[in-house]
């Protein structure tokens, strides 16, 4: 009995022992931080579950690569800058090119017009200048040849009436052969006769003095050509063309004669 109480006694102390080494290996374990294990990875080779295997040996078709796309920039690059920049630049100076083209050309076309202009003005005075050198001249000749006709008491009057007789038409009666005055203006035409009155210079004019139109009479008694000739005191052109427009209107006797009379009105402009 003795024997019995000592094993007993003995079993308790070893189960006591052994509960108190495994707390304090337990307390042990709790005091120490336990290192995490780096994780592997996982390689499927294709043949189980997790590896995404199939069964009775069929094989999952291989999926396509992912691919990855890399976003452009929508901003733009410094060569495309300068490229806008040159494109930009080109087109300015072909613009501006054309521009400076067109108004050549038409600085171009100007003179040239102008200088039609100037060569047909040019022209035209140099013909008014012929015309009235020619009327001059003779006008000059009527008027000699009438100095010697009255010299010798006669004129050169085809029809035989004196230079200051009255005209044998009907239609000219109280107006004298050759010459005469009318309105303030005088006229001459060597054997012809004033009809009417003589048509006065119509419009304003700003100088005074005297504008001498030599004339041309046809058969028929109308004027065919005026043209401002010597004697003129008046340079202003607006002047002198209201005085050709008046002379232009004059009405002179009919005469038998094919060829025509020369002849001058006297117009004289004053401030009223």
């Amino acid at each position: 009995m003795k024997q019995l109480n000592s094993n007993i006694i003995a079993s308790f102390g070893t189960v006591l022992v052994m509960a108190l080494a495994i707390l304090l290996l337990f307390l042990l374990s709790m005091s120490f931080d336990t290192p995490k294990e780096d994780e592997g990875l996982m390689v499927s080779f294709g043949y189980s579950d997790i590896g995404g295997g199939q069964e009775d040996g069929q094989m999952q078709p291989e999926s396509e690569p992912l691919t990855t796309v890399v976003p452009t920039s929508s901003a733009p690059s410094q060569q495309d800058l300068m490229t806008q920049d040159n494109e930009q630049s080109l087109a300015l100076q072909r613009q501006q090119e054309e521009k400076r083209r067109q108004q050549q050309a038409l600085a171009e076309q100007r003179r040239k017009e102008r200088e039609e202009k100037q060569r047909i003005e040019a022209e035209r005075r140099a013909e008014e200048a012929r015309i009235a050198a020619e009327n001059a001249k003779k006008q000059q000749a009527i008027d000699n040849a009438n100095k010697f006709g009255n010299l010798f008491g006669q004129t050169n009057n085809p029809e035989g009436s004196g230079g200051s007789g009255n005209s044998a038409s009907s239609d000219a009666k109280g107006n004298p052969l050759g010459s005469g005055v009318s309105g303030g203006n005088s006229w001459s035409l060597n054997g012809r006769s004033l009809i009417g009155a003589l048509p006065k210079p119509q419009g304003s004019f700003e100088r005074e003095g005297t504008v001498v139109v030599a004339i041309t009479v046809d058969a028929n008694g109308n004027v065919v050509s005026a043209t401002v000739t010597s004697g003129t005191d008046i340079s202003d052109y607006a002047t002198q063309q209201m005085a050709i427009n008046a002379a232009k209107q004059a009405k002179f006797n009919i005469v038998d004669r094919p060829d025509k009379t020369l002849g001058k009105i006297t117009y004289h402009f004053k401030f009223k």
